[in-house]
């Protein structure tokens, strides 16, 4: 298998995964990445990667700090009494704090899955973090604070220093000016603190020599002077190296005291690092994960398939779709030199391998792969000087190792399969090593140039022919996969375009067997019948495309006219209800004037108010009339005619109960029934033959607008639709559509949820199978929404 993956390029591929890791480790730990012996293992590994990049494409995933490399200082714990330096326990430190950091990532992880075992791995210690941290300075080195001794100690340092230097330098600038070297200042030389001096001056100066110039005519100079002070400093020195010696031992025993913790948190980072990078990876080039098939019972489906290095450069891939059977075991892919062939069977390759790596390859949703045991590959130039092996030898071996090994759960790769040698000799050998491999293998999938070896495809229905399509006017290769179609080589006519003589090409078409021009003669009619058939189908789709256009305006026209008729029937209504508003008062001021006349008990004036309030009255009625129909509606305001009026009693079709018209909009009325109100159509509504109906007896409010506005209002609707809410807001939006779809009487109502993680579709049919009033409800149908709906059907 490795030698396949060597020539697939997989390293390459990992290499460029472990780029987006932060880590080195995390980066080893991609490139390390190789085929999982076992479909649960491989499944898991997508599943997290999965779920991390959906995290990441939320734009607030894990964005992971500094990782420091901790394997040699893991190692140096181990090691008891053993203490760490400075760095790697500023690097146990930095690895705490991102382990605690990336904790935060576990509140949105599923708990079962491999993300959240990694994050309750990390563990960080804030109190030993913030030890460290006061340990050491800005430099990486122990920190004055560290310890009331160690900062003792610098301080009689920094004093002894000081005033040792002021000494030596009021000491060199008494030395006679035949010794004294201008400029020099004191320095410190093997530790020592040193006086700058001519070598002739030696004696005069007296004391240790402890170092000398390039030219070596100034010595540096321990006077005797300085010998015992710089002795107190050495012996402060040597207690500053032995406390901070201290210090280090100590804090490396309280880290070693949680060796085992942070081993654990390091791992987990670890693999969260090489998760992330995989996941980034995938987000990058939009990938999916695949579905694995079961080895011999599922076909092969692969949509949208690109070779990962070239998905990486923008516009650099054109995708691929394959499907095969489960009986197609043989696919043979034919066309011209640079035509792709290579790339597609490197890329077919690459899908499966880090599909079963735990890698998501640049694949679409449901592509359907199988999961192979082993891979074998023949791709390039394998000749060796060294074994004695020419071109063709390599292949042969390679071939000779195929045939024994491989199985039912393996994938074979073969480029050119027998080429580089003669022609009728290379393809015999060719198509009955594919006949053994179609019996042998579970998919074998080999590039050729060779023609006998196309009319495999025909011979045996485990053989499918494929070919790299080439736009021959052009002499471009398109590189898109066509499946049942062997490949042109175009050799002649690349040849031709390349400046090879016109008589030499000639000679060749003459030495072609008449078998060779009949093939290449169907297949460029084949060709040429494909492209008017792709040129109809570009056409249809785009007229379906205007088509489309024009019923979006359409729509949006309609809409709009709808809302302007809507706009225009409000209009109307308003008004007319301002004209039998100011009918009602003026019939109510006149019943208010003629009750004041009946109080004096005058009968003349009694009936003279009455026949004035009648006059009022009709006065009232005629002008409203009058202006109604001027509005284009000729009923009047007492109701007659077949429209009914709001407030009025109504007779709704879908019930016997009497009810009452409280709102009409547009060309559906909102009626009061059974405590309830509905919005049905006016073509339901007809007047009730009691005019005197007691409403409120029948569960109406009469003129209680308020108690009215209170009921709950249910729109009788076929469908609803779900999508953007959450999983715990569908209770309250879903259970009012079921009511209102009973009280309509409809057969089926119409869930939208969609599809996305599926945990609308989950809820919806919790609740449904909960509900007695409903019959069956299933998945909508192809032109229903599929399973994006679920329709109910009621008892």
């Amino acid at each position: 298998m490795d030698h396949a993956l060597r020539v697939l390029e997989f390293d390459r591929v990992l290499e460029a995964i472990g780029e987006r890791a932060v880590s080195e480790a995390g980066r080893s730990k991609v490139r390390a990445l190789r085929p999982l012996p076992d479909m649960a293992s491989a499944r898991r590994q997508l599943a997290a990667v999965d779920e991390l990049q959906a995290i990441l494409g939320l734009g607030e995933g894990w964005t992971p700090g500094p990782i420091p490399e901790l394997a040699t200082t893991l190692r140096r714990l181990a090691i008891e009494d053993a203490w760490l330096d400075p760095p790697e326990l500023l690097a146990c430190g930095d690895a705490m704090a991102a382990g605690r950091a990336a904790r935060r990532l576990a509140e949105r992880l599923d708990p079962d899955g491999l993300p959240a075992l990694w994050a309750g791995r990390l563990w960080g210690d804030p109190g030993l973090e913030k030890r460290i941290a006061a340990t050491f300075d800005d430099t990486g080195g122990v920190a004055d604070g560290a310890s009331a001794e160690l900062r003792s100690i610098r301080r009689g340092l920094a004093t002894r220093r000081g005033r040792l230097v002021e000494d030596l330098t009021r000491f060199a600038r008494s030395l006679p000016d035949r010794i004294r070297v201008p400029d020099a200042s004191v320095t410190v030389r093997n530790g020592r603190y040193c006086v700058p001096v001519r070598r002739e001056g030696k004696g005069t100066v007296g004391g240790l020599v402890h170092d000398a110039s390039a030219s070596r005519r100034t010595l540096f100079i321990e006077p005797a002077r300085a010998i015992e002070a710089m002795n107190d400093i050495r012996e402060l020195e040597l207690r500053e190296a032995r406390e901070v010696d201290r210090i280090l031992r100590d804090l490396s025993s309280a880290v070693r005291s949680h060796a085992s913790e942070l081993a654990a948190s390091y791992g987990a980072l670890v693999e969260l690092d090489a998760l992330r990078a995989r996941a980034l990876f995938a987000l990058e080039l939009e990938a999916s994960p695949p579905i694995f098939a079961d080895a011999t019972a599922d076909g092969i489906r692969i949509r949208g398939a690109r070779h990962p290095l070239l998905a990486l450069d923008s516009g650099g891939a054109v995708p691929f779709n394959l499907d095969l059977s489960s009986s197609e075991r043989v696919l043979l892919v034919s066309g011209p030199n640079a035509g792709g062939k290579t790339v597609f069977l490197k890329t077919l390759g690459l899908i499966c391998a880090l599909a079963q790596s735990g890698v998501m390859p640049p694949l679409h949703a449901a592509s359907r792969l199988p999961f192979f045991r082993r891979f074998f590959a023949v791709i390039g130039d394998e000749q060796s000087i060294d074994a004695s092996l020419s071109t063709f030898g390599a292949q042969a071996r390679n071939l000779a190792e195929i045939l024994h090994e491989a199985d039912e759960r393996d994938l074979v790769l073969f480029d050119e399969i027998g080429s580089a040698t003669d022609p009728a000799e290379g393809g015999a050998l060719a198509a009955a090593a594919l006949r053994r491999l179609a019996e042998q293998a579970r998919l074998t999938v080999a590039t050729t140039h060779l023609g006998d070896l196309k009319r495999l495809g025909d011979e045996r229905a485990a053989a499918v022919n494929a070919s790299l399509e080439f736009d021959g006017g052009r002499l471009e290769p398109t590189y898109r996969l066509v499946r049942d179609r062997p490949g042109r080589s175009y050799a002649l006519v690349i040849a031709a375009r390349l400046g090879v003589p016109e008589d030499v090409l000639a000679d060749a078409r003459a030495r072609l067997g008449p078998e060779h021009v009949s093939l290449d003669t169907l297949l460029a009619r084949l060709e040429a019948e494909r492209g008017e058939v792709e040129d109809l189908r570009a056409r249809l789709e785009r007229r379906a495309g205007e088509t489309a256009e024009c019923e979006r305006d359409l729509a949006s026209r309609e809409t709009a006219l709808a809302a302007s008729e809507r706009e225009a029937v409000r209009s109307r209504e308003a008004a007319r209800q301002e004209v039998l508003r100011e009918a009602r008062e003026r019939v109510e001021a006149a019943i208010a004037r003629l009750e004041s006349q009946y109080e004096d008990g005058d009968e003349a004036a009694r009936r003279k108010a009455q026949r004035a309030a009648r006059g009022e009255v009709e006065r009232a009625l005629r002008v409203s009339s009058r202006t109604l129909r001027n509005m284009g509606d000729a009923r009047t305001p007492t109701g007659g005619g077949g429209m009914p009026l709001v407030g009025e009693a109504v007779r709704w079709s879908a019930s016997d109960r009497p009810a009452r018209l409280v709102e009409i909009r547009g060309r559906h009325g909102v009626i009061e029934i059974g405590g309830l109100r509905l919005t049905v159509p006016l073509g339901d509504l007809a007047p009730h033959p009691d005019t005197e109906i007691d409403l409120a007896a029948h569960g109406g409010s009469g003129d209680s607008g308020a108690k009215a506005d209170r009921r709950p209002e249910l729109r009788v609707q076929t469908e609803i639709d779900l999508r953007g809410l959450r999983a715990d807001e569908v209770d309250a939006a879903l259970t009012p559509a079921l009511d209102s779809a009973v009280v309509g009487d409809l057969p089926w109502l119409r869930v939208i949820h969609g599809k996305g993680t599926g945990a609308l579709r989950v809820r919806v049919r919790q609740l449904l199978s909960e509900d007695s009033r409903i019959r069956l409800f299933r998945d909508g149908g192809a032109n229903e929404g599929g399973r994006g709906v679920t329709v109910v059907e009621f008892e």
